[in-house]
C-alpha cells in the first residue's frame, strides 16, 4: 500500500497545483479575488465547503491516530494542508504504514494506552 500512497501523493499535490499556480502567477496572492470566485457559484461553494471539512477532519485524525500510535513528525502531514487534504491524507497514510512496519520488527513500541484505561 506504500507504494499506492506516495503515487497518492503525487496526485494530490500536482493535480490541484496545476490548477492554482496558472491562477496565482496570474493574479498574485489576491485573497479577496479568490473568496469571491470560491464563493460565486453554489457549486464553487460546495466544493469549498467539502475541502474545508475534509481538511479539518484530516487533522484531527493525524493527531488523533498519530498520538495513539506516538508517531513523530506529525507537523509533516499537518504541514501539508496548505496544498491539501488531497496530500495530507495519503502522507499520513504512509508515513502510518512505516511506522507500524518498523514497530512490528521492533518489539519496543507500545502505543499510548487511551485515556481512562487502567
Amino acid at each position: 500500500m506504500r507504494i499506492v500512497y506516495i503515487l497518492l501523493c503525487i496526485a494530490g499535490t500536482a493535480l490541484p497545483l496545476s490548477q492554482f499556480v496558472p491562477w496565482l502567477s496570474a493574479h498574485g496572492l489576491n485573497v479577496p479575488l479568490l473568496l469571491q470566485l470560491a464563493t460565486s457559484s453554489h457549486i464553487a461553494a460546495f466544493a469549498w465547503a467539502d475541502v474545508l471539512i475534509s481538511g479539518i477532519t484530516v487533522a484531527l485524525f493525524v493527531l488523533a491516530e498519530g498520538r495513539k500510535l506516538a508517531m513523530r513528525r506529525l507537523w509533516l502531514p499537518l504541514s501539508c494542508l496548505m496544498v491539501g487534504p488531497s496530500l495530507a491524507l495519503p502522507l499520513f497514510l504512509f508515513l502510518r504504514e512505516r511506522h507500524l512496519a518498523a514497530a512490528g520488527s521492533n518489539n519496543s513500541f507500545k502505543p499510548t494506552p487511551p485515556r481512562g484505561a487502567a
